[in-house]
């Protein structure tokens, strides 16, 4: 099913997030999502993962998830239910890895016009960014429909599971 709009909350955090920060390394013992979700965030905001709920968005400065190449910081905050990223840039490691695991990060300049605690909603075939808290509206670049189809699939792996199962699909058809 393809998704087209996320709406959540907004927690706020500053420039330079980076990955220690996201999810710091004395829990990189294990890559079982739910215990990396049970951490995210603890270095930046103690609290945080008792305050946010499932669905809510990140929106920060720039150069977000900047730091080592690690994939936990997106399986991190995807398994603790954050719906995309908003920031004005991404560290390009990060970026890749977000999408590969199947979370949706936009990156846009107005970013720190958008407040903790304000609802938005993502448009993400229209590109656009509505701060229902506000009425203000903001553009962004659309996702390319490769991407999209990683965020549909839930990341790069379950792309490539399924892709595999339609070419087999597909070879034990014609085989009939």
């Amino acid at each position: 099913m393809k998704k087209t709009n996320i709406d959540g909350k907004v927690w706020r955090f500053g420039k330079d997030i980076d990955t220690d920060l996201i999810i710091a390394a004395r829990y990189l013992n294990t890559s079982v999502p739910e215990e990396l979700a049970a951490h995210v965030m603890e270095d930046a905001d103690p609290e945080f993962v008792t305050k946010m709920s499932p669905g809510d968005i990140i929106v920060a400065g720039d150069n977000f998830g900047c730091g080592s190449s690690r994939e936990h910081a997106p399986i991190a905050l995807k398994a603790a239910g954050i719906s995309a990223i908003i920031a004005p840039t991404f560290a390009r490691i990060f970026y890749r890895n977000s999408y590969n695991m199947g979370l949706p990060i936009f990156e846009l300049n107005e970013s720190a016009q958008i407040a903790e605690g304000d609802e938005v909603s993502i448009d993400m075939n229209a590109g656009t960014i509505t701060n229902k808290t506000t009425s203000k509206s903001y553009d962004f670049t659309p996702i390319p429909p490769f991407m999209q189809e990683l965020i549909d699939a839930g990341g790069l792996m379950n792309f490539a599971q399924n892709e595999l199962r339609l070419n087999n699909d597909k070879v034990n058809n014609e085989d009939i």
